[in-house]
């Protein structure tokens, strides 16, 4: 398949939109990753996209809308609450999960009764749902597994030949995928961190939000379940081993000096990816980072753990998924050197 490279005019966002009508796969710019979009109504078109990302077929996908009215055709009604929500996030970067209606496909919901919806903020994201016509279903527009496509460039080398065309955008602001809340009952539940975070959500609304408990499980462990897409495989993983350290902020440093001369001196290329304390710089560049550093044919890259809190946390969720889940607790490292 040949995969049109389409820069940003009226004609190619035309083109896109038809060719979503017609049942093909385009990739597209919103605020938060790179999606790749299908029409969501279309059971042959969403299986396309399973087959171009290698994506198992029990993850449910975010149907991308761009006015109201689209959302009628998704789900009967909804609660107090998402209307608040709605009102005051949308259009941006936070998904609402709802009761669907039985014409959504299965396909498309990953075989759940609940139907997962948002309203990006992105110019070029709108324009495309709108030239359309129709609710567009997108998740990340990568290989599954593989870390999220902040820019065209990353789109284009994992789907070069699987898809009908990239619209080719900038580098999408806020870098990780949208916060995912559960407004199906009276409570907000998250089930996927993310920009928006808890704190900005429990500012506006009477009742507090809370995070689903598999937010802080590991998929790997038995009998679990997953919610929300990017909850129950390896997500966001490097070709290098991403390792994480966490400890005090004055032991940081010297333990990433120690395990970079480690893996140095086993023959191994190592990448460092630093932080500090500013989660916007994180959350905007960490997929980036490691998309980069893959390039460099790096074997190692390491990265010292983010503030558990606000931004930090979400940014974290991303991290662990992309480390299987293994973090290096600097302090242990500190005390073998001094045994």
């Amino acid at each position: 398949m040949k995969t049109l490279k389409l820069d940003i005019t009226k004609k190619n966002i035309e083109l896109a939109g038809n060719i979503v009508k017609t049942g093909g796969l385009v990739a597209f710019p919103t605020e938060t990753v790179y999606g790749l979009g299908a029409n969501a109504m279309d059971e042959v078109a969403v299986g396309k996209i399973y087959k171009a990302k290698g994506r198992p077929s029990d993850n449910p996908m975010i149907i991308h809308i761009a006015k109201m009215e689209q959302l009628q055709l998704l789900c009967e009604s909804f609660s107090e609450t998402a209307k608040i929500l709605m009102d005051i996030f949308w259009p941006g970067p936070i998904t609402f999960v709802l009761k669907k209606k039985s014409s959504v496909p299965d396909i498309t919901t990953g075989l759940l009764d609940t139907v997962a919806v948002r309203m990006p903020s992105d110019e070029i994201a709108v324009k495309l749902i709108n030239s359309a016509g129709l609710p567009i279903a997108a998740p990340s527009a990568n290989l599954s597994g593989s870390p999220s496509p902040t820019k065209a460039e990353d789109v284009l080398e994992d789907m070069m030949g699987r898809i009908d065309a990239v619209l080719m955008g900038g580098t999408c602001p806020v870098g990780i995928e949208s916060t995912v809340v559960d407004v199906t009952k009276e409570v907000p539940v998250i089930l996927r961190p993310g920009y928006i975070t808890k704190e900005d959500i429990d500012k506006v609304v009477n009742i507090k939000a809370v995070f689903d408990e598999s937010v802080f499980q590991n998929p790997k462990e038995p009998g679990f379940k997953p919610k929300s897409p990017g909850m129950k495989y390896k997500h966001y993983s490097p070709k290098a081993d991403l390792k994480i350290v966490r400890g005090q902020d004055e032991n940081l440093d010297k333990t990433i000096e120690i395990l970079k001369e480690k893996y140095s001196n086993q023959g191994k290329s190592v990448g460092i990816i630093y932080y500090g304390d500013d989660n916007e710089k994180a959350a905007r560049n960490f997929f980036s980072d490691l998309r980069k550093l893959d390039r460099e044919n790096m074997d190692i890259i390491i990265t010292s753990a983010l503030k558990p809190k606000g931004l930090g946390f979400s940014v974290m969720n991303r991290m662990l998924k992309s480390a299987g889940y293994e973090v290096i607790d600097a302090e242990e490292v500190l005390n073998d050197c001094d045994s």
